[in-house]
């Protein structure tokens, strides 16, 4: 980093409350029934992530192109659920401090690489609502920016030098690339595999969760088997949060999510509800094979896809293959006594569950 960029002129970072990160999740409904579950987390953890934040804010906004086009997507915001994972999986422990400050922009860094290197590879013009990156400074910009956080994150686990979480975030990284290229294999084959749906979908997601929760406990100064079981936590929850938004591909509201709705149908991905409808209706695959490898499904195909999901009842069942998930990540809380923090977790489990963007 040099001089000049350090020297970049940045608005202050506004700090967000959790209601505004998770009640960004959900529809009015659920967020009046979460409200005060989501105050208590508020009071618990928004400090830790304004600290994260404030911390993304300081990267350098001016520079090379791939500089450039990582700070247009930091610039759009977050959630930053990964981070808030990495801090109440601290605060499980001795709390939150300067080393899993950094472990949880750590964690937000590879999450926005790999946001990054999805939209070049499904050729994306839009994410949290605005023009993506490769779509204002081009496929290559967006491709090096990805890489350029990848490297700040390593580099700000190095610099944390908490026990393994290095090697372990090393590990991490070759599950989500495996998972990507497996995805890729399978892209326009639409293959009804629930193996092969649930390698994709551990690797790709669910890993980046582990870490995050297996790092906030090491920083917390948790032992092995506490580490473990909040890795497992994590895992867990994020196969439920990946099966929610394939979910919401077909079921959600293009301006709550920030994009169209049938986005992974067209680019030939395999998501949950898709699988569970090739399943009880094989005459669409070929007909859906065919069409992607002709420029896309028409709009009267994608309709007879809906119809087939309806018809099918994927929709709640995928919820259903969801909530087993959320079961297994609060079954693995169980190790930790009641505490405010493990009812945190609690609560984002719930709203991971629930959303609807």
């Amino acid at each position: 980093m040099n001089e000049t960029q350090n020297a970049v002129t940045r608005t202050p970072v506004e700090p967000r409350s959790m209601i505004d990160r998770l009640g960004s999740l959900l529809d009015e409904r659920d967020l009046a029934s979460f409200g005060d579950r989501l105050r208590r987390l508020d009071r618990l953890a928004s400090a830790d992530l304004a600290a994260v934040d404030v911390a993304i804010a300081a990267l350098p906004r001016q520079g090379t192109l791939a500089v450039r086009s990582a700070a247009h997507l930091l610039d759009l915001g977050g959630k930053r659920l990964r981070p808030l994972c990495v801090a109440l999986s601290a605060r499980l422990g001795r709390g939150f401090d300067d080393h899993a400050r950094l472990v949880a922009t750590a964690v937000e860094l590879v999450h926005s690489a790999t946001l990054l290197h999805d939209d070049v590879v499904d050729h994306g013009e839009l994410r949290r609502g605005a023009p993506t990156a490769r779509a204002v400074f081009g496929n290559a910009a967006s491709i090096y920016g990805g890489d350029w956080l990848l490297m700040e994150a390593l580099a700000l686990v190095s610099k944390a030098a908490i026990g393994d979480t290095l090697e372990r975030l090393f590990d991490t990284v070759q599950e989500m690339i495996t998972g990507e290229a497996l995805q890729l294999e399978l892209r326009g084959r639409l293959v009804p595999d629930r193996d092969a749906y649930l390698a994709v979908v551990d690797g790709k997601t669910a890993a980046l969760f582990a870490w995050a929760t297996y790092a906030g406990a090491r920083a917390g100064g948790l032992g092995d088997a506490e580490a473990l079981a909040l890795g497992r936590y994590g895992r867990s929850l994020g196969v439920a949060f990946q099966v929610v938004d394939d979910v919401l591909d077909f079921a959600g509201r293009p301006e709550r999510l920030g994009k169209a709705l049938h986005t992974d149908l067209r680019e030939g991905k395999t998501t949950y509800p898709l699988l569970v409808a090739l399943e009880r209706f094989p005459t669409l695959r070929p007909a859906l094979e065919v069409a992607l490898l002709d420029g896309g499904p028409t709009e009267e195909l994608i309709r007879d896809v809906q119809g087939a999901i309806a018809d099918s009842n994927a929709i709640p069942e995928s919820r259903r293959f969801a909530e087993g998930y959320i079961k297994e990540a609060l079954r693995a809380l169980e190790v930790f006594p009641a505490s405010p923090a493990r009812e945190a977790l609690e609560t984002v489990a719930a709203a991971a569950l629930s959303r609807d963007a």
